[in-house]
């Protein structure tokens, strides 16, 4: 593990740019003033094996959408219709999601670990800090495996072009003059800021964007709206499986509006799908021993030193390290124990001289697109930190 010292940016830099997150409840930063540094082959191993594992996603979501495996996933019933219109049509793009990977450093292979593909966050850390950071310590901020910034920009073009073909985006949007709502939940500074770049972001790509809280956006069978304003377009920071759970009327609202092609939304129904971590398995049944996979099962994994995770469980909560004689390593608990398990093989992540435990996290945005880091304990959780990177 190679780390470089920086000089830290101020919460008042940090605050004026809307990261206002900085700080976690013991008052240590929450962003790390080291950084890793990695090769320009490590960075380019990363991008090509993010971009593979996405095409195996894609390949193994028709798997499911053709052999209706919805509840193998623990996907709950009233999403599966809108999950399969969603699927069947092109117009509902995937915007961007997140990778989190063991390995890449240190000569250690890079493993798949989850998949965050619905509502993925350290957005604003990978796509703004961390650059940042290397600018504020006189260092070259383009020496990053880290354009996500701009790859949101075009992806959100893509959205009218349905291609690679960004030149068309003019042309055709001209003539639309589509807008787009963003949303999240009112008292999450993090969701907000992180929603707020995204619409800022969007803006600059040339469409016209509005922002509210969800409990101020309505629904109905006319589509998706603001006082008395419809959108084509709403992105929404709020998992699709809360709203399935939560907001069992919403859902089937939202999908008779995806069926009368009223609205698109952002990220689509079928990203939960790839949420899931029951799709691991998934996964190495159709691609068994792929080097970038680990042995996933529904049933605990016989002789092998594994991990025990929920379906849709969300920063190491509800996670155990069982070792191979079945006691076990360490566990968390949290609000997920009534989701579906899954047993994923064990597998170390790169550590530093202080014994932490680093998790490479990369963005997708039409492709592998930007890297960070995250800094913990074994099980990496709400209070790990973010480590930048750069390339040398």
């Amino acid at each position: 593990m190679r780390l470089q010292k920086l000089e830290p940016l101020t919460n008042e830099y940090l605050e004026s740019i809307g990261f206002v997150w900085h700080t976690d409840e013991d008052n240590t930063s929450y962003v790390a003033d080291e950084i890793v540094e990695i090769t320009p082959d490590e960075a380019e191993a990363y991008y090509e094996a993010t971009n593979e594992l996405y095409d195996m996603f894609c390949e193994a979501g028709e798997y499911v959408v053709e052999n209706d495996l919805f509840h193998d996933l623990n996907i709950p019933f009233n999403l599966v219709e809108i999950i399969k219109e969603s699927w069947e049509n092109d117009v509902h793009w995937h915007l961007y999601s997140r990778f989190d990977l063991a390995g890449g450093i240190d000569g250690k292979p890079i493993k798949l670990i989850e998949f965050n593909a619905d509502t993925p966050t350290s957005l604003f850390e990978t796509a703004v800090v961390q650059w940042a950071m290397l600018k504020k310590n006189g260092l070259d901020e383009a020496s990053q495996f880290n354009n996500l910034y701009d790859a949101l920009k075009d992806n959100f073009k893509r959205i009218i072009t349905l291609d690679s073909d960004l030149e068309k985006f003019d042309e055709y949007y001209s003539k639309l003059g589509w807008k787009i709502l963003f949303t999240s939940i009112s008292g999450l500074p993090e969701d907000e800021n992180t929603t707020k770049l995204l619409q800022h972001i969007a803006t600059e790509a040339g469409f016209n964007t509005d922002f509210e809280f969800i409990d101020n956006v309505g629904f109905n069978d006319e589509g998706i709206f603001k006082e008395d304003e419809l959108f084509e377009f709403w992105f929404k920071l709020i998992p699709w499986e809360d709203i399935a759970i939560d907001e069992g009327e919403l859902a089937l609202i939202l999908t008779e509006i995806i069926k009368e092609k009223k609205a698109i939304i952002f990220n689509p129904a079928y990203t939960l799908m790839f949420q899931s971590k029951g799709f691991m398995k998934i996964l190495w049944d159709l691609y068994p021993n792929h080097p970038l996979l680990l042995e996933t099962s529904f049933e605990p994994l016989e002789g092998k030193k594994q991990v025990e995770k929920r379906c849709f469980g969300r920063e190491g909560a509800n996670t155990k390290i069982i070792n191979e004689d079945g006691s076990i390593d360490v566990e968390t608990q949290g609000d997920y124990e009534g989701h579906k398990a899954i047993y994923q093989e064990y597998v170390e992540l790169p550590t530093d001289s202080q014994g932490n435990s680093y998790q490479a996290g990369v963005f997708y945005a039409f492709e592998a697109s930007g890297l960070g880091f995250r800094r913990g304990e074994k099980i990496l959780n709400n209070t790990s930190k973010f480590v930048g990177h750069v390339i040398n």
